[in-house]
């Protein structure tokens, strides 16, 4: 057999391959979904990714016999690296065929740039943030996935754990929840004393305030405060929102999107909820992730009409005073409330660290099960 031969991407035409080597890999896979090809590459091209105002990057393919076997990138984030005082390379975008040899010699190239610019430790996959897909697949291989997450054949974990050396770093769990007929009435009461007890209540935002007044900017001026302490989190700079706010606020549909304020404090926002219905299965039947030709009237029949039985529940945040005090109750009472107008039968609770008990704990008042896990390795190089 040949030997594996790695390249480095240097130019748009690689680009292309890398991205595109996932839809051949996956193509036809049940449970996989496509992500949309112009994300992938502008989150990938230095000129459109903001991120690259603080990471450094290099992606590389896998060949044998001239066959593109596999991909991954290479990613410094200095500011994360000085926010948790690590020299690290991250790992991401990776994926390969099951040949234990693409795979080691990937994550090899991944090691030996990362130690040419003067890193330690490795660890992935990880994007450039938080806001980039975490995580490999290693529960829940038969379980449909969603546009935010990674997906990935079992064989994945198997090389890892093959490989010398790499060891959990951390773990991601994933929810799918039942849509109950009523609001439990464990969240109706605790939602009453709430507003009662703190005078905290829920907002519905209009586009002029999300907009014109900076609120969807705010949104994620709080994800900065209330995700600093997680794992591996790289505060997001003014100009990261910008894109975010484009990507998430603007597209949204407002009644899925909930916020809390402290009546006390002048109507602060200190929660906000933001949910998306689920469009993976017109995704599906996407062509490389575009659009074209019928994948955007299936998206927009999800996203606009609801055409889809579940939603995905993106983004929720709380700031650290308040989550003590039950602002989560809210958040998910008045979302429940909105799920059942539009008809949605279930919801994809995204990831969550797996000693973040205090979301995981209101699962329990509804029927759900945890059925994906996904896992950060490192190792030292």
């Amino acid at each position: 057999m040949t030997p594996v031969e790695i390249k480095k991407v240097n130019d748009k035409r690689g680009l292309r391959q890398f991205i595109n080597f996932y839809y051949d890999l996956y193509r036809g896979d049940e449970h996989a979904v496509p992500f949309l090809f112009f994300d992938e590459w502008n989150t990938l091209n230095p000129k459109k990714n903001p991120s690259f105002e603080c990471c450094d990057a290099q992606y590389f393919m896998a060949y044998r016999d001239g066959k593109p076997v596999g991909r991954v990138a290479a990613i410094i984030n200095k500011r994360a690296n000085e926010r948790w005082n690590r020299q690290l390379v991250r790992f991401g975008w990776f994926d390969f065929i099951d040949d234990p040899e693409v795979s080691e010699a990937l994550l090899h190239a991944v090691e030996q740039w990362g130690k040419d610019q003067g890193m330690n430790e490795i660890a992935g996959p990880l994007g450039f943030t938080d806001m980039d897909r975490e995580g490999m697949l290693v529960e829940g291989f038969d379980e449909l996935a969603t546009t935010y997450i990674n997906y990935n054949y079992p064989y994945y974990p198997h090389h890892m754990e093959q490989m010398g050396g790499w060891q959990k770093d951390n773990d991601y769990v994933e929810y799918h929840v039942k849509i109950p007929d009523v609001v439990p009435e464990k969240f109706a009461k605790l939602s009453e004393m709430i507003q009662k007890r703190y005078n905290l209540k829920v907002h519905k935002f209009t586009r002029h305030e999300l907009i014109d007044e900076g609120y969807g900017r705010e949104v994620f001026r709080m994800i900065n405060e209330t995700y600093k302490d997680l794992y591996g989190y790289s505060h997001l700079s003014e100009r990261q929102i910008d894109v975010l706010v484009d990507a998430y606020i603007k597209k949204a549909d407002l009644n899925l999107v909930t916020a809390v304020v402290d009546g006390n404090a002048d109507d602060r926002m200190v929660g906000f909820g933001i949910t998306f219905p689920s469009f993976a299965r017109a995704m599906q039947k996407s062509h490389n992730g575009s659009l074209w030709p019928l994948t955007w009237w299936r998206v927009l029949k999800a996203i606009k009409w609801h055409k889809t039985d579940t939603v995905d529940l993106l983004l929720i945040g709380v700031l650290p005073e308040y989550r003590s005090k039950g602002a989560n109750a809210l958040i998910f009472n008045d979302l429940i409330l909105q799920f059942q107008r539009y008809g949605f039968k279930w919801a994809e609770a995204m990831q969550q660290m797996e000693t973040n008990t205090g979301v995981q704990s209101h699962w329990q008042y509804l029927e759900s099960r945890q059925h994906r896990r996904h896992r950060c390795y490192r190792k030292d190089i």
